[in-house]
């Protein structure tokens, strides 16, 4: 499917502030729509299919991909960046943008802690260690040409963070960069950490924008905007994680505030990892209801034990959420009677009924998945997933999910690594990953179904 060329601009921006339909255009044009129905092919439109075929050996011993695709780097470590940083290490979440005029703009989140490595002499940003330093976390921005694929700016967008985990695109042109920790001043930091932040694609420098607070406190992972309603979702990566929804004040203007409230099912069961006894089927739906939350900063870092005790839903480490076509899917890395992971899909009602949760899928088996982390829709309905499995010899796959529910896989990354930040290109022309550390950023071609 080919989506419309739409322009991140401000006025775009604030047509999204009124319109539904041009809100929804812009979630398209950034990649994270989804469309049901058949599989478009090169020879026209054929049933699904489950897979692209056998993974074929790299020369360059990086990426394993089917027969016809192919990959390019478009980022290292290590090299200079416009702003005179080089690119930092760990790249994990990453969006991909429209900026209008054949541009494309990748944001690029850094899982870095106190201590790192920044990658250059910064002056700037949200937070600094004991010493002084600017601390190392944040994002990075590539600039493309949509059709050459070739880098034509790097920069620094924020600094000062820490442990960039994943995020979310918005619809009005922004990346929601989410730190995974709780680091305070106890340790001697200089500002508490666990925040939201939002930097636009088309900065086009750093930018040292305030937390976005009333999204809460807490071991951050990623988030997805609903283009309909303007509701934020949140997951959260601990073993005992909640599912959090933001109501903001204003739509699309996040610093404005709102609320918070966590997930819970009406029939009350409190526990959906299967681990201890099953608790949730594979495909049956579930009345969601969502329980307010108060003290939303939470400087105990209890917020989701509060939650719990009031009867949110407990997920095994919350991690990619992305937005599909009226539903919206998310991963819990360990959850599942086996420990290897789990996806569940949100359809929101949107005002009209009661949400439902359904568990989607449970991986039984490694070659099924293992660990799935980030994660993202596809044209065509399939989810790609990142795997972030632990073990001594690392073989982490990207995974691809029909939307009947069966797993494929799609590339196997062969160095002692994790794929991340998995998003498409607006036309669904490319998958750009990350290679999580060293930092490589990876464009993949190929016969796309869509």
């Amino acid at each position: 499917m080919t989506r419309p060329d739409v322009r991140l601009t401000a006025t775009n921006r604030r047509q999204f502030l009124g319109s539904t339909g041009v809100a929804f255009a812009a979630l398209v044009a950034s990649g994270c729509s989804t469309s049901a129905g058949k599989i478009a092919t090169a020879s026209g439109v054929g049933p699904a299919f489950t897979g692209y075929g056998e993974l074929l050996p790299d020369p360059a011993g990086l990426l394993d991909l089917p027969q016809g695709f192919s990959y390019r780097a478009i980022s290292k470590l290590g090299e200079a960046m416009d702003d005179g940083g080089t690119v930092p290490d760990r790249a994990d979440g990453m969006g991909c943008f429209d900026l209008g005029g054949g541009k494309l703009a990748l944001v690029r989140n850094h899982e870095l802690a106190a201590g790192k490595e920044i990658g250059g002499d910064y002056s700037e940003g949200f937070g600094r260690d004991e010493h002084g330093n600017i601390l190392p976390g944040g994002t990075t921005t590539i600039v493309l040409d949509a059709k050459t694929l070739e880098v034509e700016q790097q920069y620094r967008s924020l600094a000062g963070t820490i442990r960039n985990c994943s995020g979310g695109v918005t619809p009005w042109g922004s990346w929601l960069t989410c730190e995974e920790s709780m680091f305070t001043r106890e340790i001697e930091l200089q500002a508490n950490h666990g925040w939201v932040f939002e930097i636009p694609a088309d900065a086009g420098k750093q930018v040292n924008p305030a937390p976005l607070k009333a999204m809460g406190r807490f071991n951050h992972e990623a988030a997805c905007v609903d283009p309909e309603t303007g509701i934020v979702y949140l997951t959260e990566d601990m073993p005992d994680s909640l599912f959090y929804r933001f109501i903001p004040e204003v739509r699309g203007q996040l610093a404005k505030g709102g609320r918070l409230q966590a997930l819970a099912l009406v029939d009350g069961t409190s526990d959906s990892s299967n681990q201890d006894g099953l608790t949730l089927n594979v495909g049956d739906m579930h009345e969601v209801r969502w329980i307010d939350l108060d003290d939303v900063e939470a400087p105990k870092n209890d917020l989701r034990t509060r939650g719990a005790a009031a009867g949110g839903l407990k997920f095994a480490r919350g991690e990619g959420v992305h937005m599909g076509e009226g539903e919206l899917y998310f991963a819990c890395t360990s959850g599942g009677a086996a420990k290897l992971g789990q996806i569940f899909k949100l359809v929101p009602g949107r005002g009209k009924r009661s949400d439902g949760l359904q568990l989607f899928f449970e991986s039984t088996s490694p070659d099924q998945f293992n660990y799935g982390d980030n994660v993202c829709v596809q044209s065509n309905g399939h989810l790609v997933v990142c795997e972030d499995q632990y073990t001594d010899n690392v073989s982490n796959y990207l995974r691809g999910i029909t939307p009947d529910g069966e797993a494929y896989p799609l590339a196997l990354l062969r160095v002692q690594s994790e794929p991340a930040g998995a998003c498409f290109s607006p036309d669904g022309r490319v998958l750009f990953v990350n290679s999580y550390s060293p930092t490589v950023t990876l464009a993949i071609t190929g016969p796309w179904a869509v």
